[in-house]
């Protein structure tokens, strides 16, 4: 089973000028360190909920043609964009999307056959011979992600700007302190355990 990235998110959570805000920065000397922050803190953050915080277009590929209903990675799904499968001499087909039907609204989001609908009796390709395309992410703009994951964020963009280390040391007794346990303890809230 594979998992990749087709199409990123076309913005971040929180812009330029809220983190500099929240890290009292005037200048314009760490805007691109402040950049490179945001985006690292969003895929931290994503990776940890095991979610799709703004809309990308993801492609899951597998070895058979799954178990119905199939639940899909990377919550909230908006969208299956295709099935497809190849068989094994390599000859592609799209499956109707009439013959499967999606639902969003579950926690994980998941496809199932439609009424009287199966998978064709073919002889797969013998890996990523089923592919996937699907949109995730709670939507396009930054409002649409939830604050507690913005505020998670906002926390580890702090932490990475005063620390260019992975591990510092503080207070007298020189005791190392990895990423503040505000950001995992807000993470964990929306944390996505298995799919």
């Amino acid at each position: 089973m594979g998992l990749r990235l087709i199409t990123p998110p076309t913005s971040e959570p929180l812009t330029l000028q809220e983190i500099k805000t929240h890290l009292r920065v005037d200048g314009e000397a760490d805007d691109s360190l402040i950049n490179s922050l945001i985006l690292s803190a969003r895929q931290y953050a994503e990776k940890f909920q095991s979610r799709a915080l703004l809309t990308q277009t993801w492609e899951l590929t597998l070895d058979h043609f799954p178990a119905m209903p199939f639940r899909l990675p990377l919550p909230p799904l908006q969208s299956v964009d295709e099935i497809s499968y190849t068989d094994y001499a390599g000859n592609t087909t799209v499956i109707d999307a009439a013959d499967y039907v999606v639902d969003t609204a579950s926690f994980l989001g998941r496809i199932d056959h439609a009424f009287g609908k199966y998978w064709p009796s073919v002889t797969l390709r013998p890996i990523n011979g089923v592919k996937i395309t699907f949109t995730a992410g709670y939507g396009d703009t930054p409002a649409d992600v939830p604050d507690m994951t913005k505020q998670a964020m906002k926390v580890l963009i702090g932490h990475w700007y005063e620390n260019r280390q992975a591990i510092v040391f503080t207070g007298t007794n020189s005791v190392p302190q990895e990423i503040p346990f505000a950001v995992t303890a807000l993470l964990t809230m929306d944390r996505v355990v298995s799919w």
